[in-house]
């Protein structure tokens, strides 16, 4: 017990190291690579860079509306407080409203998910900014919706929701959406709260190496 590593940096370090090392990252663009690197490291599995989707302007995009300030919204607490705020650089609000009084009793009524109602009452902070899903497919597929029935756009969507029902269907949906809005997703079953606010923390800044 006496011999495992306790310094932090030496923790980081070695982990990022190691990610390097076994993550095959040969023909992702630059920035994806680095993208790429966080989001293995977030959950320890390199083989999910097989599953990466994205828009080729996807990093332009999601960099340029944090830089500007925009909001990002996302569905539940769990991402909401994994995006490291001293990375955002113009203190870009975060918001998420699972926690509203309305959204379960509105979900009851809908026949319908609390986070897709909650995602719904965020639309009007998205405009310009990252919708960022990292738990509901539901959510995604709301915020599909949404736009497509003209409300105004993000400047991208994260899209990274998790589980059995509907997590592979609505990053598909993302993927071959003609909405014109730049994403990034992770095909099938996997994603997570974990790699969602990965995905913003390694868009906000550069990567600690």
């Amino acid at each position: 017990m006496s011999a495992y590593i306790r310094d932090p940096k030496e923790i980081y370090r070695r982990s990022f190291a190691i990610v390097r090392e076994e993550t095959a990252l040969d023909g992702l663009p630059p920035e994806m690579a680095e993208v790429a690197i966080r989001l293995v490291h977030s959950c320890g599995m390199p083989e999910i860079v097989a599953d990466l989707s994205w828009s080729p302007n996807l990093i332009s995009a999601a960099k340029k509306a944090l830089l500007a300030g925009k909001s990002i919204v996302t569905d539940v607490r769990m991402t909401e407080v994994g995006i490291i705020r001293n990375r955002l650089s113009n203190n870009n609000p975060v918001h998420c409203a699972i926690g509203d009084l309305d959204a379960a009793t509105i979900a009851q009524e809908r026949g319908t998910t609390r986070s897709a109602v909650a995602i719904e009452n965020l639309a009007s902070e998205w405009n310009g900014g990252l919708v960022v899903i990292g738990s509901a497919p539901t959510a995604l597929f709301r915020v599909l919706e949404l736009i497509a029935e003209g409300v105004a756009r993000p400047a991208a969507i994260l899209g990274l929701p998790v589980g059995f029902v509907g997590a592979a269907e609505s990053k598909e949906a993302l993927i071959t959406n003609n909405l014109g809005v730049p994403y990034l997703t992770l095909r099938g079953r996997r994603g997570g709260s974990a790699l969602a606010a990965a995905a913003v923390n390694a868009l906000s800044g550069p990567l600690e190496h």
